[in-house]
């Protein structure tokens, strides 16, 4: 049950963003740019560093939303899982590696990231801006999962209702809304 009168139907944080429209515009067009629109890093190791960031907030709307968003680029599902569970040991590259150690240190506050780990990530390729954007990713949702969480928002079990959201979100980005799912569906 939600703690505030949030409209009914809408899961985790569309429905936040349907009680406040002027603040879903700006945090919506921000998810676009960090995860869709094109970049060095790929759109699905960038739902992979948002999936594994909500992970470890144990965020399961967004982890959930956004490692099916992550399958839908990918391909494979289990890459999703394995780096939820343990990255090191996932079928990804040594560069998207050294940034997830980033955006698990930023998850547990910024400060925790260290000129070591930004060495080590550069040594694997990483450029500037693919640190600054896994950066800004993970800070980012830490903000939507405490946002998701933090107003109890409904999050349904149903993992169709989460593949359908993976393939929107995956194909048409995040500047519109997913069709609306309600409790029913």
């Amino acid at each position: 049950m939600p703690h505030i009168d949030l409209p009914q139907g809408l899961p985790g944080i569309s429905s936040g963003f349907a009680f406040r429209p002027e603040t879903a515009k700006p945090m919506r067009e921000l998810a676009h740019i960090l995860l869709h629109e094109p970049n060095s890093l790929t759109a699905g190791e960038r739902e992979l560093i948002a999936t594994y960031v909500s992970s470890q907030n144990d965020c399961y709307f967004c982890q959930t939303s956004h490692g099916a968003a992550a399958a839908c680029h990918l391909g494979d599902a289990g890459i999703v899982k394995q780096v939820k569970i343990d990255f090191t040991q996932a079928p990804v590259s040594e560069k998207l590696k050294r940034l997830l150690v980033i955006a698990g240190k930023v998850q547990q506050g910024g400060k925790h990231v260290t000129a070591q780990d930004v060495e080590d990530a550069r040594q694997q390729g990483a450029t500037d801006l693919e640190i600054h954007d896994t950066v800004l990713i993970a800070a980012t949702f830490c903000m939507y999962n405490r946002y998701v969480d933090g107003l109890a928002t409904w999050q349904p079990q149903e993992e169709s209702m989460y593949a359908q959201m993976g393939q929107h979100l995956a194909s048409e980005g995040y500047r519109t809304p997913s069709v609306r799912l309600s409790a029913a569906d």
